[in-house]
């Protein structure tokens, strides 16, 4: 902990050099005179408090709780132009665990940019897309099923002025494997803008993530959108010789109003052949007239930025928002939870937001009803 925040202090003295230039953009950034070395420090607080009723069999038990949810740092940058770099660490549950740490460099003659090191595999929009970027407080179901970041080697590149974009990539599950026994994830995904305008959005792509592991196992559990919340679903397989993985995703903005969907489709081959299904869709308004900003197709989605901030004659930026997901594990006698999730999103400035979800979770367990209600809050703030 002590050397991280001795690499921050000794890297930000460089904006005091007169061959560097700083400034502040929603981050606190670096540059070179010549352009040929940028450097980003930022991170994020996100802090939530939940009350949530869990009904099994007609019989209800209250909960609340709070947590930090995330709370990183983070230090990206680029060398000589064409070598980038980031290492961002979470230190929420009092606990330092990696995030993004890898290297890239880009315009690689006939491969395009080429990426190592421990980062997001190139799977589902919203899971590609910062956490602090989402409409929700959580991502959808579908995120169980599959771990967001892994170690591996990712070639990425794009085509037609970036309105097509192709990642592949192979990644192994944790963060060190030094026998490499039977543990690879081979993951792409092909991204498409048909339309891309200060109007108008509109993004499809589909994913294929095949999967092996060492351990020759596979398990998957998710609760309703509620971090703090009770898991309601789960299935465990062993003698598990791949997964499968299918997505397909489709975002469409037009001004303020945002639709998105995405639908992922789980074969797990063992003694026998499961199939899971999981998916959702949601809808968003900003009722004060903002809309949201797509970033590139590695990365989603990006900042909202209200057209007055709280403070400056106006109130910020006001978003509604509703999603119904569904994950189902009755094939391995997991069971069904589907999830309406409404949302409040208040925009304070560019850097700061509040949010209020009301989730109601309905599982389906062996024909055993179990309904979870939850009202919930994040203050958050990031940079």
């Amino acid at each position: 902990m002590k050397s991280l925040i001795t690499f921050f202090l000794i890297i930000s003295t460089l904006s005091f050099s007169q061959n560097f230039n700083s400034s502040w953009n929603n981050g606190f950034k670096i540059s070179s005179d010549d352009g040929a070395l940028k450097l980003r420090f930022g991170g994020r607080i996100m802090f939530d408090y939940a009350f949530w009723n869990t009904t099994v069999n007609g019989e209800d038990e209250s909960f609340s709780g709070s947590e930090f949810r995330r709370v990183r740092l983070f230090n990206s940058g680029q060398v000589y132009k064409n070598v980038k770099y980031k290492v961002q660490f979470d230190f929420a549950d009092e606990e330092v665990s990696f995030k993004d740490v890898f290297m890239e460099i880009t315009k690689v003659p006939f491969i395009g940019n080429v990426k190592v090191g421990h980062f997001k595999e190139p799977f589902r929009l919203e899971a590609l897309t910062s956490s602090k970027y989402n409409t929700f407080m959580e991502r959808g179901l579908p995120i169980a099923f599959s771990p967001e970041r892994n170690v591996g080697f990712m070639l990425h590149n794009s085509f037609m002025d970036n309105k097509l974009s192709i990642q592949a990539g192979i990644f192994q599950d944790g963060l060190s494997d030094k026998e490499q026994n039977g543990n690879r994830n081979i993951t792409s995904r092909i991204s498409y803008l048909p339309i891309n305008n200060n109007d108008q959005l509109l993004h499809l792509g589909i994913g294929f993530s095949h999967r092996k592991n060492s351990d020759k196992s596979y398990s998957v559990s998710t609760r309703p959108e509620n971090n703090l919340g009770n898991k309601l679903i789960s299935a465990s397989i062993e003698n598990v010789e791949q997964t499968n993985l299918i997505g397909t995703e489709m975002a469409w903005v037009m001004g303020p109003l945002s639709i998105q969907g995405e639908c992922v489709m789980n074969t797990v081959d063992a003694d026998e052949t499961y199939n899971f299904t999981s998916y959702y869709g949601q809808i968003s308004y900003f009722l004060t007239g903002e809309k949201r900003k797509y970033k590139n197709s590695l990365a989603g989605f990006d900042r909202v930025s209200p057209g007055k901030n709280l403070g400056n004659e106006g109130i910020g930026a006001l978003e509604l928002a509703a999603r119904y997901s569904s994950m189902d594990l009755s094939e391995a006698n997991g069971g069904i939870l589907n999830d309406i999730t409404l949302g409040l999103n208040w925009y304070l400035n560019p850097s700061t937001r509040i949010i209020f979800n009301y989730v109601m979770g309905i599982a389906d367990i062996n024909s055993e009803d179990v309904n979870e209600n939850t009202l919930q809050m994040r203050m958050q703030i990031d940079f």
